[in-house]
């Protein structure tokens, strides 16, 4: 069995370190601009990487070396990639009885596709299965157990994912058919998450903390269902699971966002200081347009859209939210 990986960051590092004992060949892909000189020759040189790769896994620039022969293809690249390497994988000649598993979460802006909607337009022969819960790279590298949803519209192909990437008491992997629900899940709590960073730098409290987790989810909830999820698959581990994870993680890039936004400063100094994507930044302006054209309230991601987008001060966003006028709980029905 081969398992390509597709992204040589951070978390594409990670996921290759997780499963090498659960396929003979291991490749990492690459653009040339993303390999380091370090990474390229880590079988070599004494300087450590952040992820200690096992010496079976071979790091390319060449995608059609990189997909030859691969059982499995994680496409684990910014959301905003996800076009340009499925065009990329098309004209490798990716063939259809190869499984592609997408892991990035987050939605294309301008179009406001998800991640498997964007892969079938490049990709019309792939039916994508979608990775997606509380996977926290760093906690991942500690040996830290975790769990996350695998969702196809094949149920068969969800449970060959499931059990080729299980790892026995560090990664438990649960099947599920609502592709929608579990990406919207994964996706739009990211802009929760910078909520949360930007509700603890201002010294807010538990109370709202808890407040705010449930009025944003809330708003995943109304927006998923209003395009088809079911919204007991919110509740699972791509949505209130990955929701937890990382709205009370520093580890979690969008809660950092939101921490710094929370303390005054701007959104071009904070990603110039973090150096790394926070999807929840797009995802923000993506959720909004989506809210706007389903006629959908979402105040919760409103007020971070503005944060992030325009340059109105924490206090401001604060008193726009607790002075909304008053309103009903919802209720949904998660049979």
């Amino acid at each position: 069995m081969k398992l390509t990986v597709l992204g040589a960051g951070c978390w594409g590092l990670t996921i290759a370190w997780l499963l090498s004992d659960n396929f003979e060949d291991i490749c990492i892909w690459g653009r040339k601009q993303d390999i380091s000189d370090e990474l390229r020759n880590y079988k070599r040189t004494s300087k450590p990487l952040p992820v200690q790769l096992n010496d079976k896994v071979e790091i390319t620039d060449n995608l059609e070396q990189a997909i030859s022969n691969a059982d499995i293809i994680l496409l684990v690249v910014a959301s905003s990639g996800i076009r340009p390497v499925c065009s990329q994988l098309m004209q490798a000649g990716i063939k259809k009885e190869q499984i592609l598993v997408n892991l990035s979460k987050g939605l294309e802006l301008p179009s406001l596709k998800r991640m498997s909607e964007v892969i079938k337009d490049e990709i019309p022969c792939i039916e994508p299965v979608i990775l997606s819960g509380p996977t926290l790279a760093k906690e991942i590298l500690k040996g830290c157990p975790t769990a996350a949803s695998v969702a196809c519209k094949d149920i068969k192909k969800a449970e060959f994912v499931q059990h080729y990437l299980s790892v026995p008491s560090k990664f438990r992997l649960y099947t599920n058919t609502d592709v929608i629900g579990v990406e919207l899940g994964g996706s739009l709590k990211n802009v929760i998450a910078i909520a949360s960073g930007f509700a603890d730098a201002m010294n807010l409290g538990d109370n709202c903390r808890g407040s705010l987790l449930t009025r944003g989810m809330a708003e995943m909830v109304r927006i998923s269902v209003a395009l088809g999820a079911s919204p007991s698959t919110l509740y699972g581990l791509s949505g209130m699971g990955d929701l937890i994870a990382t709205c009370s993680s520093p580890l979690s890039r969008n809660y950092t966002v939101g921490s710094l936004l929370g303390k005054g400063k701007k959104i071009d100094d904070i990603l110039n200081e973090l150096g790394s994507v926070a999807e929840g930044v797009k995802t923000s302006k993506a959720l909004c347009e989506l809210a706007d054209k389903l006629d959908l309230e979402v105040p919760v991601s409103s007020a971070i859209y503005e944060a992030v987008y325009t340059d109105i001060t924490p206090e401001e966003v604060l008193n726009k939210l607790m002075n909304r006028k008053l309103k009903q709980e919802e209720k949904y029905n998660l049979k």
